[in-house]
C-alpha cells in the first residue's frame, strides 16, 4: 500500500502526463489537418478557402493598425485612365473652302437656276417670268426680285446675250443684292475689364444651341478664352448638350437647375467670365416661340439683367434657312423685342432657299454674319457675300 505522502506526488505526475498527451494529440491533429488542406488545395478544381486577416499582435513590437484602404490585385493592375483629348477646331479659311464646295455640289441652288435661264438663246417675256418665279421661290422677296430683274434686263439688253456675259452680269448683281458693304465682323474682342458678351436667340428647332457650340469652336480656333452660359433651362438636356460641345474643346459651361431662372444663369455666366478674365461669354437662351408675348418679354429681361454687370456686344438671331418667309416673320418679331446685331442662317446647305439671305437683310437692315452647313462640328463659317455667290454659280 502506498503511503499517503506519495498520493499527491503521483497525482501531480499523472496530471502532467495527461497534459503532455493532450498537447501531442493537438499538435499531431493540427499538422494533419494542414497537410490535408494543402493536398486538397493542390487537387484540380479545388477551391481555396478565404484567407482571414491576421489579428494585430499585442506587445511592445506590435505595429499600430493602419487606416489605409486595402488595394486589391485589380486596383494594382488597372492603369490610370488617360486624360481626354481635346479636339482642334478647323480654321475659318478651311471652313469657307468647305462652304463653297458644299454649295457648289448642289444641283438645285438659286444661282444655277438663274444662270440656266439667262443663258437661253432668246430672253423673251416668258423667260423673264421664269426668272422672277425662281427668285420668289428662293425666298428672295418681291421687292428685291423686281429690283434684280430690272437690272438684269437692262444690262443683258445693253451688253449682249451669251453664257459668259450672263454669268458675269448675274454674279455682279447678286453680290450687290447681298450687299458686301455691310459690316459682318463679330464683336468678340475683350474690353479692358470685361469679356465680350454674345447673346444667342431664336425659336426651337433652328439649331440655336448647336450654333452656340459651333461658334465656341470658331472662337477657340482663334485662341480665345471662352465661357458658355446655359440659360436655356426649359428644354430638356439643353444644358447637357451645350456642356458636351464645350468639353470637346476645353470650354467651361456655367449652368443651373433645370427650370431655373434664365436671367440668373446668364448673369452668373457673365460674372464667371469676368472672374476668369475670359475673352468671350456666349449665352444660349431658350427657344422662344415668337407668338408668345410673355416669353419674348422674358428674353428682354435676360438682356437687361446681363447689362447690370457687362455690355451685350452681340445679339445673334439664329434662323433656319429652309423655313423661308416664316423665318423672316420670326426675325421681324425678335427685332422688335431685342436689338439684333447679326444673323446666323443654319441649314443653308445648297438648297434653293438661299434667297433668305437677301430678304432677311433687307427686312432688318442687319447683316448675315455666320452660315451653318450640315451636321459637322465645324460646319459653321463666317459669311462672305462674294464667296457665297461664287459657290452658287459654280
Amino acid at each position: 500500500m502506498l503511503t499517503p505522502l506519495l498520493v499527491p506526488l503521483l497525482t501531480d505526475q499523472a496530471l502532467i502526463t495527461i497534459v503532455v498527451v493532450i498537447a501531442v494529440i493537438l499538435v499531431v491533429g493540427t499538422t494533419g489537418l494542414v497537410v490535408a488542406r494543402r493536398r486538397r488545395a493542390e487537387l484540380p478544381g479545388a477551391t481555396k478557402p478565404p484567407i482571414e486577416a491576421a489579428e494585430p499582435q499585442v506587445g511592445d513590437d506590435a505595429e499600430e493598425p493602419r487606416d489605409t484602404p486595402t488595394r486589391t490585385l485589380e486596383d494594382a493592375e488597372l492603369p490610370e485612365a488617360p486624360a481626354a483629348t481635346l479636339e482642334t477646331p478647323e480654321s475659318a479659311q478651311g471652313r469657307l473652302v468647305r462652304l463653297r464646295a458644299r454649295l457648289a455640289r448642289s444641283q438645285g441652288s438659286l444661282g444655277k437656276g438663274l444662270l440656266a435661264l439667262l443663258s437661253r438663246d432668246k430672253l423673251d417675256e416668258e423667260t423673264w417670268e421664269d426668272i422672277e418665279t425662281t427668285l420668289i421661290t428662293a425666298d428672295v422677296g418681291v421687292g428685291p426680285t423686281q429690283e434684280l430683274v430690272e437690272k438684269l434686263r437692262t444690262r443683258m439688253r445693253v451688253e449682249g446675250v451669251g453664257a459668259a456675259q450672263a454669268r458675269e452680269i448675274l454674279r455682279e448683281e447678286l453680290v450687290a443684292l447681298v450687299d458686301p458693304s455691310m459690316d459682318r465682323t463679330l464683336n468678340v474682342t475683350r474690353k479692358e475689364t470685361q469679356p465680350a458678351v454674345v447673346l444667342v436667340v431664336g425659336v426651337n428647332g433652328t439649331g440655336k444651341t448647336t450654333t452656340v457650340g459651333k461658334l465656341a469652336r470658331v472662337l477657340v480656333a482663334e485662341d480665345k478664352h471662352v465661357v458658355l452660359g446655359a440659360a436655356d433651362t426649359f428644354r430638356a438636356a439643353a444644358a447637357d448638350q451645350l456642356q458636351t460641345w464645350g468639353e470637346r474643346v476645353g470650354v467651361r459651361t456655367v449652368r443651373g437647375p433645370e427650370g431655373g431662372d434664365p436671367a440668373s444663369i446668364a448673369f452668373d455666366s457673365v460674372k464667371e467670365g469676368i472672374a476668369e478674365e475670359a475673352d468671350v461669354v456666349l449665352v444660349d437662351t431658350a427657344g422662344r416661340l415668337h407668338t408668345k408675348t410673355g416669353l419674348m418679354d422674358e428674353l428682354g429681361k435676360v438682356k437687361r439683367v446681363i447689362e447690370k454687370s457687362a455690355e451685350v456686344d452681340e445679339v445673334l438671331l439664329v434662323i433656319d434657312a429652309t423655313t423661308g418667309q416664316n423665318g423672316l416673320t420670326q426675325a421681324r418679331v425678335f427685332a422688335e423685342v431685342i436689338d439684333v446685331t447679326g444673323l446666323v442662317l443654319t441649314k443653308l446647305d445648297g438648297t434653293a432657299k438661299g434667297g433668305i439671305v437677301i430678304a432677311v437683310q433687307r427686312e432688318l437692315g442687319v447683316p448675315v454674319k455666320l452660315v451653318g452647313l450640315g451636321e459637322g462640328a465645324d460646319d459653321l463659317a463666317p459669311f462672305d457675300p462674294e464667296q457665297f455667290v461664287d459657290a452658287l454659280l459654280d
